[in-house]
Order: C-alpha cells, then sequence, then structure tokens
C-alpha cells in the first residue's frame, strides 16, 4: 500500500470548519486537501498556519497562496491577533479565519474530510518509553491475514503490515496520520495497530481517531529535553488513555504508572504482567509465569481470565515476554480465543533493530537493539545475560542535543551488567562525540575499564572479532536506523549492515 492518502471528492469549507467556526455562506467553497507544510500545498486547500516553537505559521502565508490554496485557519498567539499582510484587512484575497487552540482541531478537521476512516477500522494506539515499536509489529504480525490485512503506523513505517513505506516520525501529523487510515480502510484493512510518541500526543496529532483499545508498555525516563520533567511526560501519555470513545486500557501490572492508571480509569481495563503481579488481580489480566530462557527464545504459562495456556516463541528477552502478553491481551480482549492467540503469537518473527539476533553455532551472537535510554539498555543486558554463556558485551552511546542526564545513568547500567563496555558514538549530531562519552562514563566507578572507539564501525568489529562464540555482543542505540547524524549530515550508517558484514568476513 502507498503511503499517500487517498483521492477524495472535495469537502465544503462550511462542513469542515462546523462547530468550530461559522463560515459565512458567501465564503463557502469546496477544499480540496488539507495542508500544514506550505511546501506541499496544493491548489484548492485549506492551509493551517499554527503557533510553533520556532515560528509562527503565517510566516509562510505567501508561499501557501502561491500555491492558489482556497482558504487559511490560522491560530492566534499573543504575539500575532491580527494576520499580517497579505491577508490583512484591505487586501483579503482568500477566507481566513481565527481558530484558537488549532493544533487541537485539525485531527477533527482531517478525520471530517477523510469520511472518518478510524470508525470504520479497530484502531489499536500503543504508547510508553520502550516496547513500542516491538508491540506494534508482533501485533500486526499476529492480525495480518491475507484477505484481512493489517495497517501499522509507526517507526518502521506506514501502511499495510509488509508493505511499509519508510516513516518520517514515529506518529505522522494528524493530516497524513487521517490519511493512512483513510488508505488503509480503501486497501482492505480491519485493523490498524499505531505507534503513539509522547510528541504526537501532546501535539494533538492524534486528536480525531476513534480509538478501540490503548496499550501502555511502561513508563521511565525519556524526552525530558521536550517535555521538561517527568511529570509532563507522564501528562502527555495519560493523554491516550483520556481519547473519547476508547473502549478498553490494556495496562502493564509490572509498571507502576500502569498500576496507576489501572485504578484511576473509568473505562474497561485488561493488566497484563510478567511473574509476581499486584494483588488483587483486575477482573480481566493475562498474566506470565514460570519465564525459561533457552537458546532458542522464550517459554511460559499463561494464566489469564480466559483460561490457561503455555506459550513459546523465538524472541529473546524478559522484556519481549511482557511486549508478547500485551498483545496476547488485546488479541483475547477483541474476542480471539487464547488457544488461537498464543498459536499465532509462537510464530513471531523478531521486529528488526529490536533484539534482532545474528550469528550464532560457531560464531559470536550479536544481537542489534535499539535500547537508548537507560531502563531499555538495563532489560536488555539483563534478558541476554540469560542467553549468554560467556562474556557479555555490550557496545553503545547516547545522542546528542538530546537529554543528557540519561547519559551518566546509562553507563553506571552497562557497566554493572556488562562484563566488557565499548562506548561509541551514536547521532552526536550538533555536540562534541567526547563530551557525550565523557558524560557517560561520569556515571561509571571505574571508567578507565570501559574502551572507548569513537568510530561506530570500528566499536562494532571490535566486539565482534574480540569475542569468543561463547560471548554474547549487544549492539544497543540504533536498531534499524540506517544513518548516522553528525552535525547538520545525515551520513549512511547501519548497525545491522555492520554485524552481517563481520559475521560473513569470519565465514560459514
Amino acid at each position: 500500500m502507498s503511503a499517500s492518502p487517498p483521492t477524495l471528492a472535495p469537502r465544503r469549507l462550511s462542513q469542515l470548519l462546523a462547530g468550530i467556526v461559522e463560515v459565512p455562506q458567501e465564503l463557502d467553497r469546496d477544499i480540496a486537501g488539507l495542508s500544514l507544510d506550505s511546501r506541499c500545498a496544493r491548489a484548492g486547500d485549506l492551509f493551517f498556519a499554527c503557533a510553533g516553537q520556532r515560528c509562527h505559521g503565517t510566516a509562510y502565508l505567501g508561499d501557501a497562496l502561491g500555491a492558489d490554496v482556497a482558504a487559511v485557519a490560522w491560530e492566534p498567539s499573543p504575539d500575532l491577533a491580527e494576520l499580517p499582510p497579505p491577508l490583512g484587512e484591505g487586501d483579503i484575497r482568500i477566507p481566513a479565519f481565527a481558530v484558537q487552540g488549532l493544533g487541537d482541531q485539525i485531527g477533527v478537521i482531517a478525520d471530517r474530510f477523510y469520511g472518518h476512516p478510524s470508525r470504520d477500522l479497530q484502531v489499536v494506539g500503543i504508547t510508553g518509553t520502550d516496547g513500542k515499536t516491538s508491540c506494534a509489529q508482533f501485533l500486526a504480525q499476529a492480525l495480518d491475514r491475507e484477505d484481512e490485512p493489517c495497517g501499522v503506523i509507526g517507526t518502521l513505517g506506514y501502511g499495510l503490515y509488509g508493505q511499509q513505506q519508510p516513516a518520517t516520525h514515529t506518529t505522522p501529523d494528524a493530516i497524513r496520520l487521517h490519511g493512512l487510515l483513510a488508505g488503509m480502510r480503501r486497501h482492505g484493512a480491519r485493523w490498524a495497530v499505531m505507534e503513539v510518541s509522547s510528541h504526537a500526543l501532546a501535539q494533538g496529532r492524534t486528536v480525531g481517531v476513534a480509538f478501540d483499545a490503548a496499550v501502555l508498555t511502561n513508563l521511565t525516563r525519556d524526552h525530558l529535553d521536550y517535555h521538561g520533567d517527568e511529570q509532563a511526560y507522564a501528562g502527555a501519555k495519560r493523554r491516550l488513555f483520556e481519547a473519547p470513545g476508547l473502549r478498553t486500557a490494556v495496562l502493564n501490572l509490572n509498571d507502576g504508572f500502569g498500576c496507576a492508571l489501572l485504578s484511576e480509569l473509568p473505562l474497561q481495563t485488561v493488566g497484563y504482567g510478567l511473574g509476581p503481579l499486584p494483588v488483587p488481580l483486575p477482573p480481566r489480566y493475562v498474566a506470565g509465569r514460570g519465564l525459561l530462557a533457552c537458546r532458542d527464545g522464550l517459554s511460559m504459562d499463561i494464566d489469564s481470565s480466559w483460561g490457561e495456556a503455555h506459550l513459546q516463541t523465538r524472541l529473546l528477552g524478559a522484556f519481549n515476554a511482557r511486549n508478547v502478553l500485551a498483545v496476547l491481551a488485546v488479541l483475547v480482549s477483541s474476542g480471539m480465543t487464547l488457544e488461537r492467540a498464543c498459536d499465532r503469537l509462537s510464530r513471531l518473527s523478531p521486529v528488526p533493530g529490536r533484539m534482532e539476533r545474528f550469528g550464532g553455532g560457531r560464531h559470536t551472537t550479536v544481537v542489534v537493539d535499539y535500547a537508548h535510554t537507560p531502563e531499555a539498555l538495563r532489560h536488555a543486558l539483563e534478558a541476554l545475560r540469560a542467553h549468554c554463556d560467556g562474556t557479555l558485551w555490550a557496545v553503545f552511546g547516547c545522542g546528542g542535543d538530546r537529554d543528557p542526564g540519561k547519559r551518566p545513568l546509562m553507563g553506571a547500567v552497562a557497566e554493572r551488567l556488562a562484563d566488557r563496555v565499548i562506548l561509541t558514538d551514536d547521532n552526536p549530531r550538533g555536540e562534541d562525540g567526547q563530551r557525550i562519552i565523557d558524560d557517560i562514563r561520569g556515571g561509571m566507578h571505574a571508567p578507565e575499564k570501559a574502551r572507548v572507539e569513537r568510530d561506530r564501525a570500528a566499536a562494532i568489529a571490535a566486539a565482534v572479532t574480540g569475542a569468543d562464540p561463547a560471548d554474547l555482543v549487544l549492539v544497543a542505540g540504533k536498531g534499524h536506523e540506517d544513518y548516522q547524524l553528525v552535525g547538520d549530515q545525515r551520513l549512511p550508517f547501519s548497525d545491522r549492515a555492520q554485524v552481517r558484514g563481520l559475521l560473513a568476513e569470519a565465514g560459514p
């Protein structure tokens, strides 16, 4: 499926803005499309000019007018009470409407424009600090069928499962989001599985989406450079569970925020978790017990309000067991039998760049994972220890121009849980890579024991070629990404490709 939205018949401006702003009859007209970016604006569009963090969208009105847009909706702000020319008083060429809180109305307008597509789909939104991508991909795998495809929106792409186009954001802007849902409906999808980032929730990108179920994976420190503090971050996540019409909340009982939501939400909830769980359990729950890790994957017993079962998967790591339990909770709460759900989950394949295993046999086992927070790195290393017979290596860095507070925390985690640590660059962006590494080392008791190799390819090679067959190497931070951000450059680079190449050079 193409990531482009379907072509639709024009909509009347008054219908799109009903209940938001009054459209005089003489100004009503057909609207052929919606646009937030003046570079993408087309003739006949309704152009949205929102107040942004860096500048106001009205700065691009000239470009939008040059594209012959049909109307403008703009957001008043303390610095902008009236529109500047060419739309100022006395020079109005097209209708322009002031809309307070425009950012939260775009989703409503886009939903109307595309004919309320989410109402015709079963939409599952997945949020949390870690595990969104894995849960979304696992759920899409379990739901996707040749005669009933599943749509997916997230870090690994947008579209029907297996046909995704590259993603620009974890959760796209509201216009594109509703257009994607409309495209999925047109291609016969019954389900749409969506990763929902905290940025998207804070910016109102998911407004207008009729979610059937919302899943919480966990909540730990991340994105404080954007949200400011952990309370604001948690508040953004909470928005998904306050979505109008939401039917079911699937909550992690191993997570403090999940337990808090369980007691606060007025809607139907399903709890899931691994090992000892809070007592009493909610009326609807899925629990994993007796988790066993082996070289080939994981197995556990399932105890649930839908019955008991045994589940075996080819996935690695206890946190993947929790991801699978979240997916299982969605499946059974939507009406699938426990037996069928466990059968589908037993066939899951690893998600690219998410605890993805390479090598093994007479070669060192290498796992590429996206872990880029202290909690995710801890989960990855703790999980892989159970699969490792020799030395556990960790190769990682931290991103530049992002929350510096997590750097020493990640250094402390790696020093405590890995036997050998190699620190390297990971998207330094505009920062000095050595300064980032120094920040990481600041959390270590014996930083001199960690090897520093700024060149990421050389760092990966040092670990893979230096490890024994019984060892296990975790390459963390970039996962599926195929680029390295250095300064203002986006340079081609893939951890997965580096690992494949090194193992191929080592022979069969």
